[in-house]
């Protein structure tokens, strides 16, 4: 009996510890890669829609896949990376009258908070900035996965959602009557992340 009692004491303990070791788990770090990663916008051009990509999305991730709450993310976008399909299009974006890039070369977003609703899906919120202003925003995300790349490395993807006015960002070019560019930008961020390889050790 004594030894059915010290086995079934050390299978509890070894469970505890166990379960302590996976909630204590700390959050892995992956970088965002810029070559596939894209911040798509869409946005009301006369009586149709106008839509491009940021390709230049850098930044880092901290996810915890077993409690999507203790994720954050740090990222930016590099304005100058604007592509609307058409350069000359693309110069004209990038003027005073819009853009004003030569200014305003740098968009960013801090999370503050992760509330997960499941697994896969959640909604993060941040502070994000752009043409000088910042704002608290939220978007609805969805992990898209985890897995091996055919190079050896570990990456994540994950895509995210939301709308922007604008106008609540210094730019007055939707709310001018008879404007044929509109004030509200759907925005779909598709982002893939890779996990950093370990260091070397030194010979």
């Amino acid at each position: 009996m004594k030894y059915i009692h010290v086995k079934t004491t050390a299978l509890l303990l070894g469970a505890l510890f166990s379960g302590m070791s996976a909630a204590i788990a700390a959050p892995v770090a992956y970088k965002i890669d810029a070559a596939h990663s894209f911040a798509n916008w869409s946005v009301r051009h006369v009586v149709a829609k106008a839509s491009g990509t940021f390709n230049d999305v850098t930044g880092n991730i901290l996810i915890d896949a077993d409690n999507l709450a203790n994720s954050s993310v740090d990222a930016k976008i590099n304005v100058l990376s604007v592509n609307s399909g058409l350069a000359k299009r693309d110069a004209h974006i990038k003027e005073k009258d819009y853009l004003n890039v030569e200014k305003f070369a740098e968009m960013s977003f801090v999370s503050t908070k992760i509330e997960a609703k499941s697994a896969t899906e959640g909604v993060i919120t941040g502070k994000f900035t752009m043409h000088g202003v910042t704002k608290e925003i939220s978007l609805p995300f969805k992990v898209l996965g985890f897995g091996n790349d055919p190079w050896g490395g570990e990456r994540s993807g994950f895509e995210a959602k939301t709308s922007l006015k604008a106008s609540d960002y210094g730019f007055g070019w939707g709310v001018k009557p008879n404007s044929p560019v509109g004030d509200d930008i759907e925005i779909t961020l598709l982002i893939e992340a890779v996990k950093p390889a370990a260091d070397k050790p030194k010979k």
